[in-house]
């Protein structure tokens, strides 16, 4: 019997139900052995980084007992196949020095390779929180998904989605913080609160110099926001820098990432962050710039 595979998330991501439990186990399957200089990791997968121990104990189990579980593969052009599941199997394999693996080969279109390797991942829960919100990230820009599908289909709710998706406005030291394992996605949610880059900066440092937990810090966070000073009465000025902001706020949200607006008199330029190549790429389609 097929053990219990990843969920509705899967098995209702498209409607021939082939793609259903792609985890389990590959019982009536053909197990093909492949060369594992013929395969290649997917672009599109959302884990940007490996914990190196982790890799190292897989491949002495490999090592010792074989790979059990084999990998999914979809063939491409030239002979070779791309992993649909099983990206971290395969760097095992290499390290355990394996020449072939055993696969499942099944065909999928390049959508539905990029899509089932975002969901197969995400719902694994052990991404880090900024690759997370960037598998979300690539589900709603490059598949056209709205959150509430995204929610659906990771099982999850639409808050979460949208919640782990406002950590990509954090600047790119505080992302480092989260992809290290510093802080938390909760630190972060915290952080968010509290509108001064600086301000963020500071606080970031004293919670892992403190070692603050989640509620100490969103109490901190709150704190600060009720200690700041009075505004003055708004100005022409004031209000124009409001609209900036808020263009500013769409344009982040529009992009999936970081957008800095400076204006000066009738003059102004307009900064995006991009983390990475295919980050780059993916803004770059966006405004039709081939790259």
């Amino acid at each position: 019997m097929a053990r219990k595979g990843l969920g509705k998330g899967l098995g209702t991501l498209f409607d021939s139900g082939g793609i259903a439990d792609i985890e389990a186990d590959a019982s009536g399957a053909e197990i093909s052995e492949i060369k594992l200089s013929l395969i290649e990791p997917n672009r599109n997968q959302p884990r940007k980084s490996f914990d190196p121990e982790k890799i190292d104990a897989l491949a002495k189990s490999i090592s010792e007992h074989g790979l059990i579980q084999p990998i999914i593969i979809s063939p491409i052009e030239g002979g070779r196949y791309r992993i649909v599941a099983g990206e971290r199997r395969w760097r095992a394999a290499k390290k355990a020095g394996l020449s072939t693996v055993p696969t499942v080969i099944r065909e999928y279109s390049d959508e539905e390779t990029a899509q089932i390797a975002l969901i197969e991942n995400l719902q694994r829960e052990d991404l880090n929180p900024i690759e997370e919100a960037l598998g979300y990230r690539t589900l709603i820009n490059d598949f056209s998904l709205t959150q509430e599908a995204v929610s659906e289909k990771i099982g999850k709710s639409r808050s979460a989605v949208a919640n782990s998706l406002r950590l990509l406005s954090l600047d790119e030291n505080i992302q480092k913080l989260l992809i290290d394992g510093k802080l938390t996605g909760g630190h972060a949610r915290a952080l968010l609160s509290v509108e001064d880059e600086e301000l963020r900066n500071e606080l970031a440092k004293k919670i892992i110099d403190e070692g603050l937990n989640v509620r100490q810090a969103e109490a901190l966070s709150k704190k600060l926001g009720k200690n700041r000073p009075q505004r003055r009465k708004k100005t022409e000025d004031d209000v124009y820098s409001i609209e900036l902001e808020r263009l500013q706020n769409r344009l982040s949200s529009g992009l999936g990432t970081k957008v800095k607006i400076s204006h000066n008199k009738n003059r102004g330029k307009i900064e995006i962050e991009y983390y990475g190549n295919d980050d780059l790429e993916r803004i770059l389609s966006m405004f039709s710039v081939e790259y």
